[in-house]
């Protein structure tokens, strides 16, 4: 048996009582999209095996073994890449507090590649003026992506996506 291809469903959104309704965009072009349409492309589920839910506290992950993995690997990454050392608190020190965040990551396909654990810093426990140049999160801006980007294809340069599991601004590559 042949798959059929994929279709678009057209899916109007609940309207709560009392809501004021809002008028389609309408551009002076021609062009439709999905998105002036109100057509959505429904996303397949191809996953073999279950997925363990993505969990809201440490607790919960730590009690299912497939986030535990994953958070002590972040945590080895961290102390490897000495991103992260453990010492005693100084007297009256401000210390900032973080959380771990969960992900599922998935291949272009849709199958599960792997479970992502990542403990980010709450940088809004920091004070200016004592703490508040001590940690950083280097970002890329969007702007030297497309620069990249541009020079590769004006060039012919082959361009091929890569998930870095831990990047760090030091690390070695």
């Amino acid at each position: 048996m042949v798959p059929s291809p994929p279709h678009y469903v057209k899916s109007d959104p609940p309207v709560p009582a009392g809501a004021v309704s809002i008028p389609p965009v309408a551009n002076s072009h021609g062009m439709a999209t999905r998105g002036k349409t109100g057509y959505r492309q429904p996303r397949l589920a191809l996953h073999i095996e279950a997925l363990s839910p993505l969990p809201r506290y440490c607790h919960d992950a730590l009690a299912d073994p497939h986030w535990r993995q994953a958070m002590e690997d972040e945590y080895a990454a961290l102390q490897d890449n000495h991103t992260l050392d453990l010492v005693p608190r100084p007297a009256k020190a401000n210390v900032v507090t973080g959380k771990w965040i969960f992900k599922h990551n998935f291949h272009a396909d849709g199958s599960l590649e792997r479970y992502k654990a990542c403990w980010v810093l709450q940088g809004f426990t920091q004070r200016p003026g004592v703490d508040y140049d001590e940690t950083f999160s280097p970002v890329v801006k969007p702007a030297t992506v497309r620069t990249v980007i541009t020079v590769a294809h004006s060039k012919d340069w082959l361009i091929h996506q890569l998930d870095v599991k831990n990047a760090f601004l030091h690390g070695t590559l």
